[in-house]
Order: C-alpha cells, then sequence, then structure tokens
C-alpha cells in the first residue's frame, strides 16, 4: 500500500474513532456552539458584541478541538498502552499521527465554518471579507495549538489528573483572551499575559478576516506570534514525547 492510501485509511479510522466516542463529540462540537447560541443571543441586538463574539467563539474552538482534544487523547492512548502497542507494528509512526492530527485539523476547519455560517444566518453577522485570512489563520491556529496540545500531553501525569491540568490552561486563555468580550478593557497585567499567549492572535486574525477585512499582511504581529508558538510547540513535542 503506497504511504498516501495508508495515511487516508489511518485518517478514516480515526474519523469512526472520534464519531464512536459521544463525550468527545460533545465536547468537540456542541460545547462551542452551546456558548455561541446562548451568549449571542443575549446580545443579538448589539452588532459590536457579536463582530466580537463570532470570531472569538471560532478561536475557542479551534483550541478545543486541537490543544484540548489531542492533550486528553494522548494522555489517554499513552496510559492505555495503545502508543506502545502502535510502536511495535509496522504502522510508520508518521502514518499514525497524519491520521491522529488530520482529524483535529478537520474538527477545528467544520467548527470555524459553523460558527461563521451561524452567525451570519441567525445573527447576521458578515461573511468574512477575507476568505484567505480566514483559511490562513485557522489553520495556523491549528499548528501552534495543535503542536502545544501533543506537547501539553507529556506533562500530564496520568489520564485521571487530564481534566484538572487542561482546562487550567483552557479556561483562563479563553477568558482573558477576548472570546467573550473586547479585551481592551482589560487590566494591563492581564492584556499582557493575553497578547503572550497564542490564542488571543488566534482571534484577532480570525477578527480581521471576519469582521474588519484585515489581511494576513495586515496582522504581521499574530502571524509572527503564532510561527513562534508552532515552532516552539513541535520542538517540544519531538524532543519530549512520550510513548508510554
Amino acid at each position: 500500500m503506497s504511504a498516501t492510501a495508508l495515511l487516508w485509511r489511518q485518517y478514516r479510522f480515526e474519523r469512526r474513532l472520534f464519531w464512536r466516542n459521544p463525550s468527545a463529540a460533545f465536547f468537540n462540537f456542541a460545547l462551542p456552539l452551546i456558548f455561541l447560541l446562548l451568549i449571542a443571543s443575549v446580545f443579538h441586538t448589539d452588532k459590536k458584541e457579536l463582530n466580537t463574539l463570532i470570531p472569538g467563539i471560532a478561536g475557542m474552538a479551534v483550541m478545543a478541538t486541537t490543544f484540548s482534544a489531542l492533550a486528553f487523547n494522548l494522555t489517554f492512548y499513552r496510559e492505555q498502552g495503545i502508543l506502545k502497542r502502535v510502536l511495535g507494528t509496522p504502522l510508520p509512526r508518521g502514518t499514525y499521527f497524519g491520521g491522529l492530527i488530520g482529524s483535529a485539523v478537520t474538527n477545528a476547519i467544520v467548527q470555524v465554518l459553523l460558527v461563521v455560517t451561524l452567525g451570519h444566518v441567525l445573527y447576521d453577522v458578515s461573511w468574512p471579507k477575507d476568505w484567505f485570512a480566514l483559511a490562513f489563520f485557522t489553520l495556523l491556529g491549528v499548528t501552534a495549538l495543535g503542536a502545544l496540545g501533543i506537547a501539553f500531553a507529556q506533562v500530564i501525569p496520568n489520564f485521571d489528573s487530564a481534566p484538572a491540568y487542561v482546562n487550567a490552561v483552557f479556561l483562563p486563555a479563553i477568558f482573558i483572551s477576548g472570546v467573550f468580550y473586547d479585551d481592551a478593557h482589560l487590566p494591563a497585567v492581564l492584556k499582557g499575559v493575553a497578547e503572550a499567549l497564542p490564542l488571543k492572535h488566534v482571534i484577532d486574525g480570525l477578527h480581521g478576516a471576519i469582521v474588519t477585512g484585515a489581511g494576513v499582511s495586515d496582522n504581521w504581529q499574530a502571524v509572527a506570534a503564532l510561527g513562534a508558538w508552532a515552532a516552539f510547540g513541535i520542538y517540544a513535542a519531538i524532543r519530549w514525547f512520550r510513548w508510554e
């Protein structure tokens, strides 16, 4: 079997595994959409709030489907001995991780499109003004947050503690990075912390693509920050990865 065919088969297998786990499907798909529907319904007459919320929820969805999902899954696979058994099979390591990451990327892309579509259909938020920037920052965010999720899984000692570890990062990040409100009103200290985190720059890029029409060239600070986080995440994921 060719490498491409093998990768495609592994990807399809990961998609089946995902949909056979209802709780994973809920947290990856339903939870961000529930946040969107609940909060957007409160501010449905406030165009400014909606223009902040739609890119924010889209950014949160990218983090949930990559960073959180990969950290949870790899911790579980490592503790159950699945990674160790994969290591002992003829399946190339790159193919295994290609299927796993490809499934997370699919979830992120579908989530962003769902959030954008619901924002337009239900709340009259405009279609993205720059579709290329939307795709660019979605994929760059997926790369950075996905790599960081794989690296962070190496810090988690066991699956029982995974929710505490992941939520200790995920929840503060979404609240200070401007998911639900304009972060211009944050205290200076919290704003500085938000600027250092990748999610803030994902949201800034998506906000430009959806609301203001700012393209990639107008958000070089976000591109540089996400590129740096992606490089660090990839290095850490490779350097300290544990199969057992």
